[in-house]
């Protein structure tokens, strides 16, 4: 019994011991969690452990996705040239005026769609980052990306709920939008339209996530050093 004592005792006094990680290195561990790409979002590396969100860091990516990466510009000229080419609200005219005004409408949305779906997923505790599959295989892979363009976890990281804010996001961002795109804008027409368009864009979204250091892996090849 005295050896027992005193091997536990010899444990715990080296677990006490043991250093606590330096500000540089949980710096880095909570950078971990909340990488954002200017193309496809959020996301956590493959090898990273996906780690419950405390409030800081949730409040750190909805800026980083809304405000200070380069994506949500390039989302806002896409779809505001896209719209322009259609002629979408068609009262904004065709000149650089409308252009201006379809560029100010898209922008405004992403900022609200974000807005909702980092909020709503707050309150609940969900995640509203994608997860690398830890799996092998371009279809499993591709299967990952697409299932989790509809279902996400709870704080546990374990348990699946249905990824519902952002088709929140989407519909409330396009709903709310048609106050002020004036004439022939239903509101439940553009929700409606705009929570389809998120299954296609997400899935989309989370395929390039997936395969992204794949398809980027291409360009960065190091040069064969010349005989």
């Amino acid at each position: 019994m005295f050896r027992i004592a005193l091997i536990a005792l010899l444990i715990a006094s080296c677990q006490a011991q043991a250093p606590p990680d330096s500000p540089s290195t949980q710096k880095k561990k909570s950078d971990e969690q909340i990488n954002v790409n200017w193309l496809y979002g959020s996301y956590v590396p493959k090898g990273v452990q996906m780690e419950s969100l405390n409030g800081k860091q949730r409040f750190a990516l909805y800026v980083n996705q809304t405000y200070t990466t380069p994506g949500i510009y390039v989302k806002t000229i896409l779809f505001a040239s896209r719209d322009q080419i259609a002629d979408r609200n068609p009262q904004w005219g065709q000149g650089i005026e409308g252009y201006a005004k379809r560029l100010g409408d898209r922008h405004l949305q992403s900022i609200i769609q974000n807005s909702i779906a980092s909020s709503g997923n707050a309150v609940l505790g969900w995640e509203p980052r994608y997860d690398r599959c830890r799996c092998d295989g371009f279809w499993l892979r591709t299967r990952h990306a697409v299932v989790r363009n509809f279902v996400t976890y709870d704080r546990s990281e374990k348990s699946l709920r249905p990824q519902l804010m952002p088709y929140v996001g989407a519909f409330g961002s396009s709903a709310l939008a048609t106050t002020w795109q004036g004439e022939n804008a239903s509101w439940t027409v553009r929700g409606y339209q705009a929570a389809i368009t998120q299954v296609f864009v997400g899935s989309a979204i989370n395929w390039v996530g997936e395969f992204a250091p794949e398809i980027f892996g291409v360009f960065h090849k190091k040069k064969k050093p010349s005989k």
